[in-house]
């Protein structure tokens, strides 16, 4: 079954869709003007960093930087770590939280699904989000309010490990303020639960956050602009430029915020070979998506497999220069956080006999700004009645469950957060 929803914000889709992206690969090639050698420039540029990578994974060198979250809260995080985040896109914050708070939570979630019976109740829906990529059935289960994913979310630990984040990105640029990093909202999303011994076939690369809309949506080609004027180098992964101004067409797999980072924290131990996810380690990478669609061996009407309403694939056939740069998470323990650009190139890698449990709660960064702010602000009436935030397929367990917090068990910064 696939659901798709209208939300305020939300761009209409155009009616014709391949016609739509005929169109506009028309006038972004000639705005480009020569778009297959800038192509070659920046596919030579992509082997080198591709390259780079996988020799220093070779050797055993931490391509994942590592970020101790003591040095967070110290403001002492060293230069050549900060360099490595911004280089590679992503960062492990080890020790976010303490071991046993986090193992607290784990079982405070399994005591809130089976005092309220969702075993028996549970019905898994195929929202068509990863229609387009080589998956299994996903153990990510639809709770959205349990007192542990409140508690993370408006933690003093989380909220400055997001601001840390935050503060990798430009929000100041073209003459105006695009979001403010040191204040956070809320982007509730929901929990994975994978059992000792699962075996699965994982999750293919892709992205999120907008697939044809990255081509045919004029707030990302603002974006984007200095890779559609041809001038790729001066593209910045890290501005915040237009980026709070970008509405998905109406899907189940849009996001109605800006997040910085996506990421999740640990719940339980995992080792990286252990179906734990996987990024390609470029922020630029982007630009090659982006100029690989244009280039004359794909379809007038085609972007390299993009459908709308699912996630973007990223495939052999057409990406095969950057696949050899994905890279585990390197092994984490219950209470660090994993975070990684909003852009970046991710999978999840097969599992086989997996030996322990691989439990996470997906919070990401999503920096305060009028975008984030209304949407968190439907999500602060969807927590008060326990239905499925407008994002996600309306599954709405927890209206009736027991367990559930309410605005009284929030701090002040909770409330915030959901704008009430």
């Amino acid at each position: 079954m696939t659901t798709t929803k209208t939300t305020p914000g939300t761009t209409h889709v155009p009616a014709d869709i391949p016609a739509a992206i005929a169109r506009t690969k028309a006038d972004l090639r000639r705005r480009i003007g020569d778009y297959a050698r800038v192509f070659r420039e920046v596919e030579d540029a992509m082997r080198t960093e591709v390259a780079a990578v996988a020799a220093a994974r070779d050797v055993g060198e931490e391509v994942w930087p590592v970020v101790q979250f003591a040095d967070i809260a110290h403001q002492s995080v060293p230069a050549d770590t900060i360099t490595a985040v911004r280089r590679r896109g992503c960062a492990v914050v080890r020790g976010t939280f303490e071991r046993e708070r986090a193992e607290a939570w784990d079982q405070q979630l399994v005591d809130y699904v089976e005092a309220n019976n969702f075993a028996e109740t549970y019905r898994w829906i195929d929202d068509g989000v990863f229609g387009g990529l080589a998956a299994g059935v996903p153990p990510i289960f639809p709770i959205y309010w349990s007192r542990p994913q409140m508690e993370a979310r408006e933690d003093p630990h989380m909220v400055a490990t997001r601001s840390f984040l935050n503060g990798f990105w430009k929000h100041e640029s073209e003459g105006r303020v695009w979001f403010d990093p040191h204040l956070d909202t809320a982007y509730p999303d929901r929990v994975r639960r994978r059992p000792p011994g699962t075996t699965s076939d994982g999750l293919s690369p892709h992205t999120d956050s907008g697939s044809v809309e990255r081509w045919l949506l004029p707030a990302y080609q603002n974006v984007f602009r200095h890779v559609f004027d041809g001038d790729w180098r001066s593209y910045d992964p890290w501005d915040g430029a237009y980026r709070t101004e970008v509405n998905e067409f109406p899907s189940t797999v849009m996001c109605s915020a800006f997040r910085t980072f996506q990421g999740w924290t640990a719940l339980a131990d995992m080792e990286p070979s252990e179906g734990v996810l996987h990024v390609v380690p470029i922020p630029h990478a982007m630009v090659y998506l982006l100029l690989r669609a244009l280039q004359d061996d794909i379809a007038d009407d085609d972007l390299c497999g993009a459908v709308n309403g699912q996630a973007l694939p990223i495939t052999e056939q057409y990406h095969a220069v950057l696949l050899p740069a994905l890279t585990p998470i390197p092994a984490v323990r219950p209470g660090d956080t994993v975070w990684w650009h909003g852009d970046m190139i991710h999978a999840v890698g097969p599992v086989q006999d997996q030996k322990g449990w691989g439990n996470v709660m997906y919070v990401p960064a999503s920096p305060w700004c009028r975008k984030n702010l209304e949407y968190a602000t439907r999500c602060g009436q969807d927590f008060l009645a326990g239905k499925s935030p407008s994002d996600f397929a309306a599954e709405d367990y927890e209206v009736s469950w027991t367990g559930r917090p309410t605005v009284d068990d929030l701090s002040a910064v909770g409330r915030r957060q959901l704008g009430l």
